[in-house]
């Protein structure tokens, strides 16, 4: 086992202090396992854990972004017994939910796992997931935010079913994967985006129905239209602000709106009575739970899925891998781990 390993690293927040440094290579207590990354996926979540306003603020620096990965177990501690060496794996973003609701003591778990932009993690046995045997390891890196946060959005806190529909906004992957699962259930998948080929793609990807917001700048009125009166049953708020005024206009009775992004603003106000009057449920949603991680894998491996790449960049191209994040993507963003 090498002793030295490279990871990408803050010495001081902001994207510009981005650095490729050499450290240890960590060794598993008894109920550890040690991780050779393959492959990292990049979330919107990571754009502003750059500039350090999403930590805590007893996080300590140097900081290693990151928190979506795929790879190999190659080391295990003594008292380890899930997994042996050789297992292909992920980890799950919140590393002790393993299942059931969430309680105080889950806020902020993702600092528990280091940042996964290295050649070598170290987790405990119990965070990491087996990975699906048909997808790559770049594949695999898309699935712990983005999937599971649709996942558990859609199925677990759902209980989505076939003939209902689904409001999805943008093109990142939180709304790619909550079109294939939509599409799994046999539900009804909208999106909208301000850009036309974008949703062409996404119509290719399974979306029953596109919505240009610069054609609609009322696009609750055009949903309204499609669905003859009726408005969606399930809506991802990924943008806040007035937008989300927008999708409880666009909401069916007994509605679920779940919020999961505030790419807009992180403050809206909405008006109380149609929310009574139309029973609408609104939840706030980070992520999900080892079980729900692991339904999911069951799940795509049963029905075919394949994660939705837009490009992955090598381990030197890490700083135009953030850029791309910052002018938006279709799906995901993969850092193809290879010193």
């Amino acid at each position: 086992m090498r002793e030295k390993m490279k990871a990408w690293q803050l010495a001081e927040w902001g994207k510009e202090n981005l650095q490729v440094a050499e450290r240890d290579v960590p060794r598993p207590g008894p109920n550890d396992v040690l991780v050779h990354v393959r492959a990292v996926s990049l979330n919107y979540r990571d754009k502003p854990a750059l500039e350090g306003s999403v930590l805590l603020n007893e996080t300590p620096l140097p900081y290693t972004p990151c928190s979506d990965m795929a790879g190999e177990v190659v080391e295990v501690g003594s008292d380890v017994q899930r997994w042996t060496t050789g297992d292909r794996v992920s980890a799950n973003f919140y590393t002790r939910w393993v299942d059931g609701s969430a309680t105080a003591d889950l806020f902020g778990l993702s600092l528990d796992l280091p940042g996964t932009l290295a050649e070598y993690v170290l987790v405990p046995e119990t965070a990491i997931v087996r990975a699906p045997d048909a997808l790559s390891m770049e594949e695999i890196a898309t699935l712990p935010v983005a999937a599971v946060t649709a996942w558990s959005a859609l199925v677990t806190e759902g209980r989505l079913r076939a003939g209902q529909s689904v409001l999805l906004h943008g093109t990142g992957g939180v709304s790619l994967f909550g079109i294939q699962f939509a599409r799994m259930f046999g539900a009804r998948a909208i999106i909208t985006s301000r850009s036309a080929e974008k949703l062409e793609r996404a119509k290719l990807l399974g979306a029953n129905d596109v919505i240009e917001t610069s054609e609609y700048p009322n696009w609750a009125g055009r949903v309204m239209e499609i669905t003859k009166g009726r408005g969606v049953d399930h809506i991802f708020e990924t943008i806040g602000g007035e937008n989300y005024k927008k999708s409880l206009d666009a909401a069916a009775i007994g509605a679920r709106i779940t919020t999961v992004g505030f790419l807009e603003s992180s403050e809206f106000t909405l008006p109380i009575v149609p929310m009574i009057i139309r029973r609408i449920v609104i939840q706030g949603l980070s992520v999900g739970h080892r079980r729900s991680f692991e339904d999911m894998i069951a799940a795509i491996e049963i029905n075919g899925l394949k994660p939705v790449i837009d490009r992955v960049y090598d381990w030197k191209d890490v700083p135009a891998a953030f850029d791309h994040l910052d002018r938006g993507a279709f799906g995901k963003i993969v850092v193809s781990v290879n010193p």
